[in-house]
This record gives C-alpha cells, structure tokens and sequence, in this order.
C-alpha cells in the first residue's frame, strides 16, 4: 500500500455504511497495527472454519475457495473506490477486502491444514508488501480497481509457490 498516505481530498463528512463494512471487511481494517495483515488472518480464519465445519470434498472447497475470492474482488472494487473517496485517501490502509480477496486466492486448491493454511498467509503477504513486477503496475490502476489487483496478484503469485510447495514436499 504505497499510496496509502497520498491524500487526494479532504476525507468526506460522509460516510456509505455497506461500503465501510466491505471495505474494511466488518472492521478488521481499523485493527493497528498492520490492518491488511488482520485482512488476511480474518480470510484465512474464515477459510479454515470453512473447511472443518463443512467437511467438503477438496475439489468442491477449490472451487467455493474460487468463487468466494472472485465475489471479494467484484464486491470490493466498488467498495474500496467509495471509501478511498470518502477516506480523501487514493489507497487507504484501513481498506482490507483487497488482502481478503488475494488472500482467498492464495488458498485456493491447498490443503485444509494450519500448515498450509500458514504457508500461505506468509507467501501473500510477503508478495503483497513488496509488490514485485507486474504486481506494483496493478496497484497503479484507477481507483478500487488498483487496490483491489494488485492483491489479486499478490495472491495469484502465493497460490503459484503454495502450490510447487506442496507438490515439491
């Protein structure tokens, strides 16, 4: 979150509640300090629930992994553009349904255990603090749109070595 202490315009008095509670993913990202990485954690808590309270089948669980991961992402572009608005901020730090998002994606087809459930969460959020190429142009991109892609890409990259990881051991 390069951009998070860029202000664009004066915080707005107003404030769009659905937007907020996405945004922030039910105020996770109001947490100090490191709110995306409390996005993260909040993801990875509610994927780990999932799995061992459902009990699914792994191709099934990749696949809801999936769908839950796109409905984040197509959830949060307009969630994340209001607040960063009304934030007067261009990426504001407390929005944290982006890591939710690429955190999701990060989790998609691995196994239901807290090992790999923590490999993960480290490879994510490793990608997504040092932004490698192509990753940091993602994050340029207008609006929540930016925000959100960038994780998007953050994730696809920690589900691409999660995956060689758990092929390789």
């Amino acid at each position: 979150m390069a951009n998070s202490n860029v202000q664009i315009h004066p915080p707005s008095e107003k404030k769009t509640l659905w937007a907020w509670l996405i945004g922030t993913f039910f105020g996770a990202g109001l947490l100090k300090p490191g709110p995306g990485t409390y996005g993260s954690i909040s993801a990875v808590l509610l994927w780990f629930a999932a799995a061992h309270s459902l009990h699914p089948a792994p191709l099934p669980f990749a696949i809801g992994t999936a769908i839950a991961a796109v409905i984040a992402t197509l959830i949060g572009i307009p969630a994340a553009t209001i607040v960063a608005r009304e934030s007067g901020r261009e990426d504001p730090g407390h929005v944290v349904i982006d890591e939710v998002a690429g955190q999701l994606i990060a989790l998609i087809a691995i196994p239901a255990d807290w090992q790999h459930a923590a490999i993960s969460l480290v490879l994510f959020r490793a990608f997504d603090i040092l932004k490698p190429p192509p990753i940091r142009q993602l994050e340029r991109l207008h609006g929540g749109t930016g925000i959100m892609l960038d994780d998007v890409g953050a994730g696809l990259f920690a589900l691409a070595i999660a995956q060689l990881i758990h092929l390789r051991f």
